[in-house]
């Protein structure tokens, strides 16, 4: 048998073997970073005292996530288009970002990895969004576009509109569907060489910048180029995109730009960088769920973790209000917003996208309730969860979450949650996605 018939036999072998290399790499890097025992700044220094909360062991309710799994796909059963295999957004809105992509490819290795779909299925699912992704129109033909009609894969703004010239593109939802297609790599290596075509037709290069990251707004018909991410996003974004080479290494040192504020009696991790130039930065869940379900936690990232969600647990404990916050979707005006730990300046702010303060739309985020049960399942995020179950639909899906102000369901249907659903389920029966089981 020739050698490059071997090669090519082996081919699968090879590619698990080098990104087992660079997660090893990767992993060091950051124990490291997390740890920075020589020249500690004060800021970090305020974590000292804290003692990060002990990971689930993902036993004793197995058959409940089974059922709570199989609701969560429903959605993408419902929502994926026929003919470009990619899914909507929200619920029967053909609209999807990178951000939005990367969790569709989440689910599917979730659903996978918990026998919800068999593998078959789970594989021709990936390839038909690697070769959905291959097909796309990229802004200024170095890029994807920040959002695409689902059906037609044109370029779109996000009221999904044409649009010849773009929107730009994100960074962070780069970072995130870099982090998704290395897991197709991983769980699917059939996949591997078209993974890689795919994202080599891809200028990385512009997504970062002298180690930070990089995105890219058009304004006016002229396209601004900015720094990118803040606290949390920025770091789980830089890892997703250091695990094809690109240099993030800046953006995953939080010293120079952090800021310790108390929130419920608890030190808060918050950027000194304001969003878009004139909002103060926002810390919520999110990053930190997804960091812990798709890496596992790095030794910094579990402490900011920690004190991420001590601080809702103790505004539950103080006011009787279960809290778990999260960015996503609203059944109202104005349909999106950041529901933070600090944010805008002030603790337990719900921002919309140009910072304008809308409190009355928080929400009990069924993603934070199921991220957190999954990461910590302490006896509070088993009281969140509870509190969102009856609101399941098994025709549609798990919605958003629960108003605070009155109770009622925040009844808009997404992909963040229901992937986040499956990747929780997933982590508590075979731990971080981005560790293949053996």
């Amino acid at each position: 048998m020739s050698l490059p018939t071997n090669l090519t036999r082996a081919r699968s072998h090879i590619i698990f073997i080098a990104a087992l290399l660079l997660g090893v790499t990767l992993i060091f890097y950051l124990e490291r970073a997390g740890h920075m025992p020589d020249s500690k700044p004060d800021a970090l220094a305020a974590f000292d005292e804290v003692v990060p909360l002990p990971l689930a062991d993902g036993l004793g309710r197995a058959q409940q996530s089974d059922d709570y799994a199989r609701i969560a796909w429903t959605y993408f059963r419902n929502n994926t288009d026929p003919d470009t295999g990619l899914v909507g957004s929200v619920d029967k809105y053909p609209s999807t970002t990178m951000w939005e992509t990367a969790s569709y490819l989440v689910a599917i290795v979730s659903a996978q990895r918990l026998g919800i779909i068999p593998q078959a299925e789970a594989e021709e699912r990936a390839a038909k969004v690697v070769n959905a992704l291959s097909r796309l129109v990229l802004f200024e033909d170095s890029l994807p576009n920040k959002a695409y009609d689902t059906r037609t894969l044109q370029m779109v703004d996000y009221a999904n509109r044409p649009t010849s010239v773009g929107l730009g593109w994100s960074a962070l939802d780069m970072g995130r569907l870099m982090t998704a297609l290395k897991m197709v790599q991983l769980h699917y290596p059939d996949q591997a060489d078209e993974v890689e075509e795919l994202v080599a037709g891809w200028d990385l290069d512009r997504v970062t910048r002298e180690g930070r990251l990089n995105g890219a707004t058009v304004v006016d018909g002229s396209v601004r180029e900015n720094q990118e991410g803040r606290i949390g996003y920025e770091r789980y974004a830089a890892k997703g995109l250091m695990l094809w080479g690109a240099d993030a290494t800046l953006a995953l040192d939080v010293a120079p730009t952090l800021q310790v504020v108390r929130v419920e009696g608890v030190p808060i991790p918050v950027d000194t960088r304001l969003n878009r130039n004139q909002t103060p930065a926002l810390t919520t869940s999110e990053p930190y769920l997804f960091d812990g379900l798709e890496f596992g936690f790095d030794a910094l990232t579990h402490v900011f973790a920690t004190v991420v969600y001590r601080a809702q647990e103790m505004r539950y404990r103080n006011t009787g209000l279960l809290t778990g916050v999260s960015e996503g979707h609203l059944s109202q005006e104005p349909h999106f917003a950041y529901a933070s730990v600090w944010g805008g300046g002030s603790p337990w702010a719900v921002l919309t996208f140009g910072g304008d303060r809308i409190d009355s739309r928080r929400t009990l985020s069924t993603k934070a309730a199921f991220g957190w049960d999954a990461l910590f399942s302490t006896e509070y995020t088993q009281e969140m969860v509870a509190a969102v179950v009856p609101f399941a639909d098994p025709a549609r899906g798990w919605p958003e979450g629960i108003y605070e102000a009155d109770g009622t369901v925040n009844g808009s249907f997404t992909a963040n949650t229901n992937a986040t659903v499956l990747a929780a389920q997933a982590f508590r029966a075979t731990g971080p996605l981005m560790h293949v089981p053996r």
